[in-house]
Parts: structure tokens; sequence; C-alpha cells
């Protein structure tokens, strides 16, 4: 049995979800909720309180693997950055733990639970209730976003292990292919003069 914790990054709601995984790929809910920070408190008191809310979750279930919801692409400027500054959050305190971490991205996500990488939310949330056999959807969305990166990573390949270079989805071939030139483009710095 793997227990993953999925994180839905976000500074107004960041949904947290906690999922027992067996190796038959069946799958139990064991925790869900949505840590809230007010939008009119600073910024370092809305990263605090939702790294309070994330410590309580992994002192208490102890996660195998915490994986987070990587922000690909936004317009709005303002609202990526609260995202990336959660999903850093989060991170971070399960590095601490020495708990495997990994990230994926929502088409990921979408096409591991419905089959279909640019499902809506409604379909994401009757799958998750679905797998998870719950009477009812989970809500807000969140809280089923959170859910479904949870069973993301427990049926992409464990805790923290990367999918084999051969089994990676397009999306995952092209993170890496941007992350490498990235680094190349940081490697070499041009002289001056």
């Amino acid at each position: 049995m793997t227990r993953v914790l999925g994180i839905d990054p976000g500074l107004t709601r960041c949904g947290v979800g906690v999922v027992d995984v067996a190796a038959n790929r069946t799958a139990t809910l064991v925790h869900v909720d949505v840590v809230g920070s007010p939008a009119d408190a600073d910024p370092g008191v809305r990263l605090a309180t939702i790294a309070r809310g994330i410590r309580a979750v992994l002192d208490e279930y102890q996660p195998d693997a915490v994986a987070v919801e990587r922000v690909f692409a936004q317009h709005n400027v303002a609202s990526v950055m609260g995202t990336a500054q959660a999903s850093g959050v989060a991170l971070m305190l399960a590095a601490e733990r020495g708990i495997a971490t990994a990230t994926h991205t929502p088409s990921e996500v979408k096409a591991a639970i419905t089959g279909y990488g640019s499902a809506d939310k409604a379909q994401v949330q009757h799958m998750v209730a679905r797998v998870l056999r719950l009477a009812e959807l989970p809500r807000p969305a969140d809280a089923a976003d959170a859910l479904a990166i949870a069973l993301c990573q427990a049926w992409r390949g464990g805790p923290g292990a990367a999918a084999p270079s051969g089994a990676q989805t397009p999306a995952q071939k092209a993170w890496a292919d941007a992350e490498r030139r990235s680094r190349v483009a940081r490697t070499y710095v041009r002289p001056r003069g």
C-alpha cells in the first residue's frame, strides 16, 4: 500500500488529498480538505497559513510521496505567482521530511484519471468519486483536483519515481525538454566586453 498526498496549490484555496493505493491500483480515500488563506492578508502571512495546513497533513498522515500540480501556463500573472509560491512551500515541506516529491501538469492528471487530457473539472470530480467509491462528489473542485493529483502519482510510477523516458506522455516530454534547454542556457555565460 502506498500513501500519496496530492496538492492542488493556491494561495486562496490549496487542495490537499491523501489516498492509499494498492498494487492492483485500487484506491481508498484517507483525507481531503482545502487549506485557505484570506485574500487581503500579506503574501507572507498567506504562505505561512498554507504551510501550517500542509505541515499538519504531513504530520498526521505521513505520506510516502507528495505530488503537486505543476503550473504549466496561465494568463493571469498574479495568480500564477501565488500558485508557484504555494507549490514551492509544499515541495519544500516534503523535502524537509525526506518524502519523495513529483509534479504533474493538469493535462497529465486529467489523462491519468479520465483518459482524456482535456477533461473538464466535472469529469475529473466524477472519476475521482468513482475510483474512490465515494457516495458524493468531492467538493470543492480544489479538493477533487488534489485527490486526482495523488491518484495520478500513484498510478504513473509510484512515490517520486519518474516514468521511464519511453513511457513519458507528450506533456512530460515537452516539460523535460524545456527544463533541459533551461539548464543549458543557464550554464552558458556570455563574456562581458
